[in-house]
């Protein structure tokens, strides 16, 4: 046997006792093992350390204060709560609400975005320059500044019940709050329920089947228009078909407030347009950047084939600049459900408000909730980074 092949097996992993030291996989998955067994030890000490405090101050630990009486009141809820209902109650009131007014943003700030950002690329001169003080404006100044202007400034100088602005009939809006008749479904209802998912269905169906008739002839189809008409009409027909079951329960004015009727809070209005229109700022300025990245050349060659400017934006121009808007956009999405956060400010009864506020505050367990609502927070952007993720790979080219 040679010298070099036998300093090759040392290499290797093999002769003296201490060759596996210079092998760099075999060293990396140690000092691996190392690193984590030194955190889970710092995590270990860590648990036992916070546990001999509360111990040491008396303060129970566990998850069986969920199951006790909450004792307060909660402003907005989605799902029947009153104050005998258990702090395992409160929470899911806190996290319904967190999740209507993240998820109700997040649609309106993705369309006035979008909208802002292509308005910042118009040739007319007056929509460009609202455009751009707009994005200018609302993103230099901190969003809970933005918040107390909506819920001080705007919403509480409204006028009294007694004085409410009606801007249609039966809708009332005063220092209390949106005011809307409350719709009571009679036996049959539920069919118009039914019409419209079917509707929603057949709308997409639709529009999968434009798709890929275009791609296959090169023949258009109104899908967008088709799509309407049967969301409109479909539940319509319904709604006439099973004799009207539907009434509308208007708000009377009893004393100094309404009764009866849906009442949207001001402070769910003042969280609502503050996190929608901070966050479509950001969102207009990466849609922008993503129009420009895409080559002009393309442009051009949608004008030589006769497309008009809608059509070459809507089918040529938007389609590649998804695949440049929806990784920072993903990123617009997770900041406005964490800044909902701000809610606290302002009063909305949202998960931070009501379960890492006032629970915590009440029964002590600072750690256990502080926990959970942090574990929450995670869960929900890790599903919107999945759901992102997916449909960027969906827009992504794909290689021939």
């Amino acid at each position: 046997m040679t010298p070099a092949s036998s300093a090759e097996r040392e290499q290797a992993g093999g002769g003296s006792g201490t060759s596996w030291f210079y092998n760099p996989r075999v060293r990396g998955v140690v000092f691996q093992v190392l690193v984590v067994a030194f955190l889970l030890g710092m995590l270990a000490f860590f648990a036992y350390n916070a546990k001999i405090n509360l111990e040491r101050a008396g303060i129970a630990s566990g998850l069986g204060f969920l199951s006790e009486r909450a004792g307060f009141d909660v402003s907005q809820s989605l799902v029947s709560y009153t104050n005998d209902s258990s702090y395992s109650r409160a929470f899911i009131v806190g996290l319904l609400n967190t999740l209507l007014v993240a998820s109700i943003g997040i649609v309106i700030a993705t369309v006035l975005g979008f909208i802002v950002g292509i308005a910042r690329l118009s040739k007319n001169f007056l929509i460009r320059q609202i455009a751009t003080w707009y994005v200018e404006l609302l993103r230099n100044i901190p969003l809970l500044l933005q918040l107390l202007f909506w819920y001080k400034a705007v919403l509480s100088v409204l006028p009294s019940p007694r004085q409410s602005l009606e801007p249609v009939p039966g809708v009332f809006l005063n220092n209390r709050g949106l005011i809307l008749p409350e719709v009571i479904g009679q036996p049959g209802s539920s069919a118009i329920l039914w019409a419209l998912l079917a509707a929603i269905a057949a709308s997409i169906g639709i529009s999968r089947w434009a798709r890929k008739r275009q791609q296959e002839t090169g023949r258009q189809f109104p899908s967008v228009i088709a799509g309407l008409g049967l969301i409109v009409g479909l539940p319509l027909l319904a709604y006439l078909v099973t004799g009207m079951p539907v009434e509308l329960a208007y708000a009377e004015l009893a004393g100094f407030n309404f009764r009866g009727g849906v009442v949207v809070i001001p402070e769910f209005m003042a969280l609502l347009l503050g996190l929608a229109l901070y966050t479509a700022a950001f969102i207009a300025e990466i849609v922008r950047a993503g129009i420009l990245a895409v080559s002009h050349g393309q442009t051009e060659a949608a004008y030589s084939l006769g497309l008009r400017p809608r059509r070459t934006l809507q089918l040529v121009i938007i389609p590649q600049a998804m695949r440049v808007i929806i990784p920072p956009l993903t990123s617009q999405f997770l900041n406005l459900t964490k800044n909902s956060s701000l809610a606290v400010a302002i009063g909305y009864p949202d998960l931070v408000a009501v379960f890492a506020g006032t629970v915590l505050n009440q029964t002590g367990q600072a750690v256990e909730v502080i926990i959970i609502t942090m574990l929450v927070y995670l869960t929900l952007s890790l599903l919107t980074s999945g759901f992102m993720n997916w449909y960027n790979s969906r827009m992504a080219l794909v290689e021939r």
